[in-house]
């Protein structure tokens, strides 16, 4: 067996889920004991996250532009656009269930106590009298107003590329390099190879440099969760330990189908694929951002399971643009909680309601993160009637543990369709 360089040691070591759980748990400590000191901590995950975002857009545009040249050339981009929507609207609807029916046997909030209930209490009353600063924070935002058909092609077709590219819409810039993906398709063989041979080498540079950047991953997660702790405190987490746990649970749930799903496909070991997939899981949990992950899920759908890159390049943007698992499992979760919480009774009925408008409202949160991907929760309380505002700033205290899981299912989920999208590799 080939013996590995240091280097790669080192990143199977950060990497390793055991090493990822030991540095949160030193971040929590860390910022409970010296909460002072760790939000200075901060300005770490802050700048690591700008890091990964700035390799981003250049690493999804090349490769879609070259993985649709590399289709039309050898004949199959046009086979497969069916398949994506099929596998992506039931992959959106098992999340949606698996996490209805996890919520709706666990129960949190249906037997909190009243010393819980007042503690929560508190808490929404004291972000009353918080700051200025507090106060633009954890405002709540007025119910979003009804999307029109206009809003819907305004929030996809960048007007300039290059300004959506500099804002970071993930979205528009995806619709830019379909179309232009498509367009040089069209090309003759001769005029796009050197086109092709640029894309390739942006491609490979932008996965070099987010090597590079992920060397200090163990670092930079004692820093981010010090930082949150520091910030928010242990009240808000034993206040809504319920919800947490409810949510954590079917987000393991989630995680080991989506493992199996793809273990499946790749005719691989659970075990391999718990190895290949450990770089995007903790880019995951480290960045909150599911479009950072995307040169890791390329890497271990392809070099580690032997996936077929043409379509793996051109369908893992596509899916984390808009398969979102961990944010459509997170809205039904939090639906659920809120209904329970103020003793709604839910009809079945009711309950197909939350799942429907979750869904919607997981392919409306492309691009959202933090609080706006918070506040979709309000879509389906409000079908229900349950008044979501006094709640919303419980959400944002426990959200940095919540957004962890949110994304990790998210990006592994996504990996999951894009295995059932591309034709089983050759046994190896």
């Amino acid at each position: 067996m080939k013996k590995l360089s240091k280097h790669a040691q080192f990143q199977r070591f950060s990497t390793n889920p055991w090493t990822v759980f030991a540095c949160v748990l030193l971040g929590g400590l860390l910022g409970w004991s010296a909460p002072a000191f760790s939000k200075n901590l901060s300005i770490v995950g802050l700048v690591y996250v700008d890091l990964l975002k700035m390799i981003v857009m250049p690493f999804m545009v090349s490769a879609v532009i070259f993985s649709l040249q590399k289709l039309f050339r050898d004949g199959g981009a046009g086979k497969i656009l069916g398949r994506v929507m099929l596998v992506f609207v039931a992959f959106s609807v098992a999340a949606a269930l698996a996490a209805a029916v996890g919520t709706l046997l666990i129960r949190p909030g249906s037997n909190m106590s009243v010393s819980a209930k007042a503690a929560m209490g508190n808490i929404v009353g004291a972000s009353g009298d918080s700051s200025n600063t507090d106060m633009a924070l954890h405002r709540v935002e007025p119910p979003p107003k009804a999307m029109t058909l206009h809003d819907v092609f305004d929030s996809l077709i960048p007007s300039n590329i290059f300004a959506s590219l500099a804002a970071g819409e993930t979205l528009k810039a995806l619709v830019f390099a379909l179309l232009f993906g498509f367009a040089v398709g069209q090309l003759p063989g001769k005029i796009a190879e050197s086109l092709g041979q640029t894309l390739e080498t942006v491609y490979h540079a932008c996965q070099v440099l987010t090597r590079w950047v992920n060397l200090p991953v163990p670092l930079v997660l004692i820093c981010m969760t010090a930082g949150q702790i520091a910030e928010t405190g242990l009240e808000p987490l034993r206040t809504m330990l319920g919800f947490v746990a409810d949510f954590l649970a079917i987000s393991l749930v989630l995680l080991a189908m989506a493992v199996l799903v793809i273990s499946r496909r790749s005719g691989r070991s659970v075990a391999d694929v718990v190895d290949a997939m450990r770089e995007t899981f903790t880019l995951g949990v480290a960045t909150n951002n599911s479009a950072t992950c995307m040169p890791a899920m390329v890497d271990g759908l392809v070099e580690r399971l032997n996936f077929s890159r043409d379509r793996v390049e051109l369908l893992v943007p596509l899916s984390v643009s808009l398969l979102r698992a961990g944010a459509i499992a997170y809205f039904v979760c939090g639906t659920l909680f809120i209904s329970a919480l103020y003793s709604h009774d839910l009809t079945v009925v009711d309950v197909g309601l939350v799942v429907l408008v979750s869904v919607l409202s997981g392919f409306a949160s492309a691009g959202m993160a933090g609080i706006l991907t918070i506040s979709l929760i309000g879509t389906a309380c409000n079908y229900l009637g349950l008044p979501f505002e006094a709640a919303f700033i419980l959400f944002v205290a426990v959200d940095p543990i919540c957004a962890m899981a949110r994304t990790a299912v998210t990006v592994i989920g996504s990996c999951a369709a894009v295995s059932m999208v591309c034709t089983k590799p050759e046994p190896v």
